[in-house]
């Protein structure tokens, strides 16, 4: 018998040594993820082992002594820049390695090599992009920079010294989940991580969704709901002024209108993007002189609207050299501050906004791509044959063609951007669906090396420094801020842009000769450049930067106005600014939108046709005092309503065309002031013509219902029915442990505290230029990148309640403080 029970538990072990270390689907083999000895167990707090630590690596030329403060922020003092460099790539990896390999695997298509056919669609799109193509034209114009190779090689050396003394046990949490391992790093990688950002930062457009809605529209319409400007422009160039002769005469084709405006001839398209960045990122930057200050010295603040994950997309740190002493933001994955002040100056940035991303119409000779049509003959394409690895399936063959005038054509027979994932794996091109072809022309394909720009800024001293600083920056176009100790404030819009006719890039184009093409780029001393203004201060929220009535060139793109004319607002009136002020005006929730569209809603809301619990709401309203705080109720009412009055304005016309672009806010405020009959207003689906008044009151109804919805589940208050979260990048679809949900916190679009459900301030800082610097920061995130950490996400409760911590640009005299935690001694 006891044979039988041995032979029994025998088998029992061997199915279960079997089960667990083997993958199941998705599952990672749980016998090696719950492992005590390599497992999840090992992923536990450890900042006690790696305490005062003498690490020696070869490839450092002298000493390096790293000073930790109680909050985790390590302060780098290196005897050379390249050491500096090496020390700052393996910090990064060492507590963000998962985060900063993952989102270049996303830049670079190889997400299926991590999780599977499911992200196949997402894959084929970045490298139809061209994101590799245009990190590998990047790296290459990097590296002929000697100060730029030589950071860039640092600190991939450092990043890979960490990678290879990791052992499997350490790996951090992710991987095991994931069930794959850390590969070497690149200096590529770095670029493809550059390339990231300008994607999310220069990659939200309409052209596809604008191509449908002209389909319906004539141009007249077209413009009434698509416009140019807005009658609240306060441009980042104040108004009036004046521009000289533009560079570039451009020359607008003769059939332009003809082609972008004959509806009636227009079918529209199939194309629709399954990913895209959100529509509000940018960020508010401004600096005020020493006139408005209680110093006399100058204060810059900068706080990047991005997407709220864990890992944090920052890392904040200090680098100190003898050619530059550093303090600020860096992005895990590349060398540099990137946002941040040094012991003369400080510097940020706002997103431009600017369209430098155009399609156009690619005519094939046959299936096979390898001759298009261009300038009355077949011209020859380059194929390139794409393979991308999936995770637990066959490879996917993808063929690419690119076109020397214009780049990749990233839409195809074989990719729609529908979402469909092709079971043809076997190199054959798979012709799901008929449709034109479209190439892409983006400013970000071109050779260029964003990374000097920052390199430069951190060892900036005076104006002159931060000119040189910010000329090689190419993409994404960025309103870049300056102040110093001297007394200089500044800002420039800075990137390249090409110079566009009126409405030229707004649809995809055609591609059959020159004649649509971009004729040639801005010049440089055309782009704003604001130096010390007699209002004494200068500031930029995303808004038009031009005034659009006077601007020789096309800007396109997306425009929010309100928060520029509100921080306008506020700085014109204030004097004997201190830092404490700023942090305050950065956490504003004042809606100046709500301000401004109010008084229309309940103008033309009819109270007679209300109940009594409709009644309830519109006074909730009313008393409202425009703040979006966290405990707010009208705030929720008046977004509920304005919303749905959106939805009945523009949507009956809107909706059939399934993919389309929908108006700005602005659009409908500007459209109701002038014309209260405009032809929006009537439902088209309804035999009877509605007014204005009708539709406002109907939106009202339809607003008060699930009002008392929310109110029933408890989340009437604005904190709660916002319920902003910081997202764990891999929870994609479900609420994982490693995300914090349900944050309180108030802002919203339209307000200068611009936190939304998954969107926000990623980065706040508020720096004053004294003898002595004084500076203060936060994020929602932490240090560290381990959920086992309890510098995870120790920063978020401090982010939500709009509370800073003072930034410690230390001294290496101060390495004695109390405030120092721990040491790492780094050398060779």
């Amino acid at each position: 018998m006891k044979y039988i029970q041995f032979a029994f538990s025998l088998l029992v072990t061997a199915a279960l040594v079997y089960a667990l270390n083997r993958k199941w689907g998705a599952v990672p083999p749980m016998g090696k993820f719950l492992s005590p000895q390599q497992g999840i167990w090992k992923n536990k707090d450890k900042e006690d082992d790696f305490k005062n630590a003498d690490l020696h690596f070869d490839q450092l030329k002298g000493k390096v002594n790293v000073h930790f403060d109680k909050r985790l922020v390590p302060h780098v003092f290196a005897e050379n820049d390249a050491d500096a460099y090496f020390v700052q790539g393996y910090l990064h990896a060492r507590y963000r390695l998962w985060q900063m390999e993952f989102q270049t695997y996303y830049a670079a298509g190889r997400l299926s090599e991590i999780v599977g056919e499911k992200a196949l669609p997402l894959d084929r799109k970045f490298r139809r992009l061209g994101m590799v193509y245009a990190a590998e034209n990047s790296i290459r114009e990097t590296e002929k920079d000697p100060m730029s190779k030589m950071a860039t090689d640092s600190y991939t050396a450092g990043v890979n010294a960490y990678i290879k003394k990791l052992r499997p046990a350490d790996l951090p949490l992710e991987y095991k989940i994931l069930d794959y391992q850390p590969e070497p790093w690149t200096n590529l990688k770095t670029a493809l991580l550059l390339k990231y950002m300008s994607f999310d930062l220069s990659g939200y457009e309409e052209d596809f969704e604008r191509e449908n809605t002209k389909a319906v529209f004539s141009k007249l319409l077209y413009e009434t709901i698509y416009q140019y400007g807005n009658d609240s422009l306060s441009p980042i160039a104040p108004m009036n002024t004046v521009f000289s002769k533009p560079g570039i005469a451009l020359k607008v084709p003769k059939n332009a209108d003809s082609v972008y405006f004959n509806y009636k001839n227009n079918t529209g398209t199939d194309i629709k993007d399954i990913s895209k960045p959100d529509k509000s990122n940018g960020s508010n930057n401004w600096a005020v002189s020493g006139s408005r200050t209680k110093s006399g010295k100058p204060i810059l603040c900068n706080d990047p609207h991005l997407s709220l994950n864990l890992p944090s997309l920052w890392y904040e740190m200090q680098l100190h050299t003898p050619s530059f002493n550093s303090y600020g933001a860096s992005l895990p994955g590349t060398p540099a501050i990137i946002i941040g002040f040094n012991d003369s100056c400080a510097f940020g940035f706002t997103n431009a906004m600017r369209d430098v991303r155009d399609y156009y119409e690619i005519k094939f000779k046959d299936a096979g791509k390898k001759e298009y049509w261009f300038n009355n003959q077949w011209q020859t394409s380059t194929l390139k044959f794409d393979t991308i690895k999936i995770k637990g399936s066959a490879d996917f063959i993808d063929t690419i063609a690119y076109v020397k005038e214009f780049g990749p054509v990233m839409y195809d027979a074989s990719f729609r951007g529908l979402g469909l994932i092709p079971k043809n794996t076997n190199g054959a091109e798979n012709f799901r669906t008929s449709g034109k072809n479209y190439a892409v022309r983006w400013i970000a394909h071109d050779p260029s090396n964003e990374l000097k720009t920052f390199l430069l800024l951190n060892r900036s001293k005076n104006f002159k420094d931060y000119e040189q600083a910010i000329s090689t920056f190419v993409c994404p176009g960025q309103n870049m801020i300056f102040a110093c100790n001297s007394g200089d404030i500044a800002i420039k819009q800075q990137g390249v842009f090409p110079a566009k006719w009126l409405r030229q890039g707004d649809f995809p184009m055609p591609g059959f000769d020159s004649t649509y093409m971009w004729q040639g780029m801005i010049p440089q001393s055309e782009n704003y450049m604001i130096k010390n203004p007699d209002r004494g201060f200068i500031s930029s929220a995303n808004q038009y930067p031009y005034d659009t009535k006077t601007y020789p060139y096309y800007l396109g793109g997306n425009y929010p106005f309100t928060r520029g004319l509100y921080i306008n607002q506020r700085l014109e009136k204030m004097t004997g600014i201190t830092p404490a002020d700023m942090q305050q005006l950065q956490n504003d929730n004042f809606n100046i939108y709500a301000k401004m569209m109010l008084p229309v809603l309940v103008q033309y809301c009819n109270e007679a046709e209300l109940n009594t619990a409709e009644k309830n709401y519109l006074e909730t309203m009313k008393k409202w005092n425009l703040q979006s705080d966290i405990k707010e109720t009208g705030a929720t009412v008046f977004y509920v309503w304005n919303d749905n009055l959106e939805s009945l304005i523009w949507s009956d016309e809107l909706a059939p065309l399934k993919n389309y672009a929908w108006p700005q806010e602005s659009t409908l405020y500007d459209a109701l002031r002038h014309d209260t009959a405009m032809a929006f207003i009537d439902n088209i689906n309804t035999p009877e013509k509605e007014n204005l008044r009708q539709m406002v009151t109907k939106a009202f109804k339809a607003a008060a219902g699930r009002l008392a919805v929310l109110e029933k589940e408890g989340k009437l208050e604005w904190g709660k029915y916002k319920a902003t979260m910081v997202k764990h990048l891999m929870d994609a679809e479900r609420k994982l442990p490693l995300s914090r949900y349900d944050l309180p916190i108030g802002g919203g679009e339209n307000i200068i505290n611009a936190t939304k459900k998954d969107h926000g301030p990623s980065w706040k800082m508020v720096v004053q230029l004294t003898d002595k610097v004084e500076a203060y920061g936060v994020y929602p995130g932490g240090q560290s990148g381990n959920p086992g950490s309890a510098y995870y996400d120790n920063f978020l409760d401090t982010w939500a309640s709009g509370k800073y911590y003072k930034l410690w640009l230390m001294q290496e005299s101060e390495k004695g403080s109390a405030d120092v935690l721990f040491a790492l001694n780094f050398s060779k």
